[in-house]
């Protein structure tokens, strides 16, 4: 009686799996348990071998139909590794270059094809972040602002090569210009060449013999700059300004990044903001909102004129329009909203009393001449229960 494991179990897919499904099951399976990623591993190679096993006959279309009849028995001599269709037999991998080449091309470096260089390309440099404080009129009307930053830029010695001035870059021995060492081992299924990246010169396929004194082979230094931008009118806190190509400088001729500046908006001692428009409280004598008067409000502008109306009562709102913050894009601004509040005088004098007393009495209102305590304000509530 054969002991080897039903094919469909191996694989972990049921009797009905289409060819997909086998070479997904069969991937996800063969990356697990591979060699390369098991070194002296004996269960992973001995499982790796059944897959592969199960993989080879399952995927042929005839010697599956053999095996869903006779099942083990019928691959004698058909499949398997010893069998003239197997690995070791004249069909070699059969179906399986597709499959390798597709699943480890990046393990091995170009699977069962042809060498592949991974000398490192150029590559952009890393972006920076920048705070910058504005007043809010900036804000507002916008202005043009200095900041320095460090951040690296190309040597002037070497002009970037990393090498000392009147030598060059060599190529480098270990890995002959490719950037990566190639390895090749033998498998049941014959040899596999896997790669990684040369550790002589970090993948750059070239090496520095004679260092840059000033930037001792990195190819770049670190200097404080100062850089010109403009801040738009309108930006309101923590929006950004981008300034492209202005971040770090970029390895083996690769662009530079971006520089990224933050705007932080202090806040106003008189006006609040929402979105384009500003808000203000404005406070007015009683006085002048029984009678109404003209009053000078502040703007971003300087003051302006504003007739307030008669009887006007505290919370009330005019709107200044175009008189809050520009817009971003466009050629309007927002209002300002001025909230009226009336202050009510705290200190009066005999006289001042007595005409609020006779205004009161022309009203019909009753004047009461002493203030209750909290305490008789409580006994009297007591009195009336």
């Amino acid at each position: 009686m054969s002991t080897k494991r039903d094919y469909y179990d191996v694989l972990g897919v049921d009797k009905n799996a289409d060819a997909q499904a086998l070479k997904k099951a069969y991937r996800k399976l063969a990356m697990q348990y591979h060699p390369d990623r098991n070194p002296d591993n004996k269960e992973a190679e001995e499982k790796f071998k059944e897959l592969s096993e199960a993989y080879e006959v399952l995927s042929d279309d005839t010697k599956r139909q053999t095996y869903d009849q006779f099942g083990h028995a019928g691959m004698n001599g058909q499949g398997g590794f010893g069998g003239q269709g197997g690995f070791g037999g004249q069909g070699g991998f059969g179906g399986f270059e597709d499959i390798f080449g597709d699943m480890f091309g990046d393990i091995f470096g170009g699977g069962f094809g042809g060498q592949r260089n991974r000398r490192r390309a150029p590559e952009r440099g890393a972006d920076i972040r920048q705070d910058i404080d504005i007043t809010f009129e900036e804000a507002a009307f916008g202005k043009k602002a200095s900041i320095k930053l460090t951040r690296s830029e190309e040597c002037s010695e070497c002009n970037g090569s990393g090498a000392k001035p009147g030598t060059s870059k060599k190529t480098c021995p270990t890995c002959n210009g490719a950037g990566e060492v190639r390895t090749v081992q033998r498998t049941p299924f014959g040899n596999i060449a896997s790669s990684r990246p040369c550790s002589a010169c970090n993948g750059e396929g070239e090496v520095v013999e004679s260092p840059c004194s000033k930037c001792h082979g990195q190819g770049s230094t670190r200097k404080v700059k100062t850089i010109e931008v403009d801040i738009p009118a309108g930006i309101d806190d923590g929006q950004m300004i981008k300034l492209s190509n202005q971040g770090e400088v970029g390895s083996k001729g690769g662009p530079r990044g971006d520089l990224y500046i933050v705007v932080n908006v202090k806040s106003h001692p008189l006006f609040t903001r929402e979105g384009n428009d500003i808000y203000f409280d404005m406070p007015i004598t009683f006085v002048q909102a029984t009678l109404g008067d003209e009053i000078e409000v502040p703007t971003l502008d300087g003051k302006v004129k504003y007739s307030v109306p008669e009887g006007t009562q505290t919370g009330t709102v005019f709107r200044l329009r175009e008189k809050g913050i520009p817009r971003l894009r466009g050629n309007t601004r927002g209002d300002q909203y001025i909230k009226v509040v009336v202050d009510t005088p705290k200190k009066l004098n005999e006289k001042q009393k007595d005409l609020l007393k006779q205004f009161a009495q022309e009203c019909g209102e009753e004047v009461h001449e002493k203030k209750r305590t909290f305490g008789q304000k409580i006994e009297n509530m007591l009195k009336k229960k």
